[in-house]
């Protein structure tokens, strides 16, 4: 933060999310200078959800539905994993790293067996890199996120059962 007070840059931060929206942008960065060692450097980013989906091909007769309960059936049931019990969510906005720097080996793996505590991942926001710890022990099922994803406030990062 600069040596201006925390809530005029919190102010300021959220006049440009309401410019974003304001204006129909997903994407605003500015650079305050206040002094010679004194700046604020602020980047606020929307993102969209965007469904891509192919083209229908020369329609065919559809395939039979599984019988309720059978393990096909189980199967072709699209999961949410934000709503799975076992979801680690992010607790802020910012960019995901699955690793401490470039090239490093990644805290967890997919079958990595984690301890309460265990540092997952890290979220940088504005600068800050915090480190995200398993919330409960357990067994890394999926990981969610790439290495640099940028991430919204609750969305899953990965499943530990």
């Amino acid at each position: 933060m600069s040596k201006q007070s925390p809530e005029q840059d919190v102010d300021f931060i959220k006049a440009l999310a309401e410019l974003l929206n304001a204006n129909d942008l997903t994407e605003l960065s500015v650079k305050r200078e206040y002094g010679d060692d004194d700046s604020l450097e602020v980047r606020v980013v929307k993102q969209s959800n965007v469904v891509t989906m192919a083209a229908p091909v020369a329609a065919a007769a559809p395939a039979p539905l599984p019988a309720p309960g059978s393990a096909t059936a189980a199967a072709t049931v699209v999961e949410d994993p934000a709503q799975h019990p076992g979801a680690v969510t992010s607790p802020m906005v910012g960019t995901a790293y699955v690793a401490a720097e470039p090239g490093a080996t990644p805290f967890v793996t997919v079958g990595a067996t984690v301890t309460e505590g265990q540092t997952l991942l890290i979220i940088e926001a504005m600068k800050t890199m915090n480190h995200i710890p398993a919330p409960k022990a357990g067994t890394v099922k999926r990981i969610l996120v790439g290495d640099g994803t940028p991430v919204e406030f609750g969305a899953p990062l990965m499943i530990i059962e």
